[in-house]
């Protein structure tokens, strides 16, 4: 028998772009009579482009996905803003239909796609946790079993009797996702809004989306928060312009969705330009050559990065790094400056300075970004470039396929 509990096929969502209807007959009549004319919409915004023809434009939130979720998967579904992501939500959640494509689901689904989403504002707390119960199926008897263990989860227990609109985002997201997880849905799918609550409260809900995978019911969780999706996650789809760019297991789709968002805003170019009244970096290169992209190994584990440019008045240049892991998350700081003591002076006119970095020996291998900015010793910012270069630091693999983490030395070393 399949395990399968949800199969979307060739699915699709077209959306017309555009101002569909202005909300009575006789504003849509003058809006036709204006088209008609060939005169300007009066009820369009001034910044809108009026050479554009109203209802001939369209776009795919969603273009031909595929894919299967196994019952007691934790899928992660991510990518950037506009990727179709929440598209993709709201119609496995019933809220919309698609253009074309099947949706095959198996058993009940809890959602929470947005704030107060199947909450009414006039009602309490509790007439809503009652609703909700309603909306997924389930008798009163089966929601007042759980009623103490909902509000607990959710720490509103003082306003469980205070109509939902008083709530703010924070409270109404933790009862609303205290409903959603508890009220024994067979697949739970979590929107981006877990982001609304306090790092305590999502740190408690990844915990409760776990134990509801381990209890084999289904997970589908959207976040821009790529640890939690990690933490939580077995499997990943990387939706990208409204169709699968990858699926498959959850490290290589994060690993594919980083690298496709780093290689887009990768910051060193050739002749890229950072402007400051004093100052003029014209170019940045990091071993000599305009990439970011730096391998790190036993053999050659130090970097060498040269600036470029121009400055008004003879001053003094620290260089500054910032070592994060993959994720963003920072790990060290360096200032050649405040550390070593190592402060170039440039006079007026060109330049052309160079800074030999050893970095630490003790890192794990993996991927690495490094933020560089060029500062006086006053902390006066001239540039700051944010993933400037991309480390990726090289393990030596066991037969078995396993890393053997090397060591030579820890710290940072200014090599002149």
């Amino acid at each position: 028998m399949s395990n399968t509990v949800i199969s979307v096929e060739h699915l699709s969502k077209q959306y017309d772009l555009g101002v569909i209807g202005t909300g009575t007959l006789t504003r849509d009549f003058e809006r036709w009579w204006a088209r008609t004319r060939g005169k300007p919409d009066p009820y369009s915004p001034v910044t809108q482009d009026y050479t554009r023809k109203h209802g001939d434009e369209t776009i795919l939130a969603l273009d031909d996905v595929s894919f299967t979720v196994q019952q007691g998967e934790a899928l992660g579904i991510i990518g950037r803003n506009g990727a179709g992501k929440s598209t993709l939500l709201k119609i496995l959640s019933r809220v919309t239909a698609p253009t074309s494509g099947v949706v095959k689901v198996k058993g009940r689904i809890g959602s929470l796609l947005e704030v107060g989403t199947g909450f009414h504002p006039e009602l309490t707390g509790r007439e809503n946790v009652f609703l909700n119960g309603a909306i997924l199926g389930m008798k009163k008897a089966e929601v007042a079993r759980q009623f103490d263990e909902i509000v607990a989860f959710s720490g509103v227990e003082k306003f469980i009797d205070t109509p939902v609109k008083r709530y703010s985002s924070g409270m109404y997201v933790r009862l609303a996702f205290a409903v959603a997880a508890h009220l024994d849905p067979e697949i739970l799918i979590v929107d981006e809004v877990l982001a609304v609550g306090d790092a305590e409260f999502q740190k408690k809900c990844l915990g409760k989306m776990g134990d509801v995978a381990e209890e084999g019911r289904t997970v589908l969780f959207v976040s821009h928060n790529m640890g939690s999706i990690k933490q939580l996650c077995q499997h990943g789809v990387f939706l990208a312009d409204g169709k699968i760019h990858f699926q498959g297991e959850i490290n290589e789709c994060i690993d594919m969705y980083l690298n496709m968002s780093l290689q887009d805003s990768s910051t060193i170019l050739a002749h890229q330009t950072y402007h400051h009244e004093d100052f003029n970096l014209s170019q940045i290169l990091v071993n000599d050559q305009e990439n970011d992209f730096v391998p790190f190994s036993q053999k050659q584990n130090s970097l060498e990065i040269n600036i470029k440019g121009t400055v008004k008045s003879s001053t003094p240049v620290d260089l500054e790094l910032k070592i994060k892991d993959i994720l963003g998350t920072p790990l060290a700081f360096y200032s050649c400056g405040h550390l070593k003591g190592i402060v170039r002076q440039i006079e007026p006119g060109s330049f052309d300075l160079s800074w030999k970095v050893q970095l630490p020996g003790n890192m794990l291998h993996g991927d690495y970004l490094i933020d560089i900015e060029i500062t006086n010793p006053d902390k006066q910012r001239w540039a700051s470039i944010p993933n400037a270069i991309r480390l990726v630091v090289e393990g030596v693999k066991t037969e078995n396929g396993r890393y053997i983490e090397y060591r030579s030395g820890a710290g940072w070393l200014i090599l002149e």
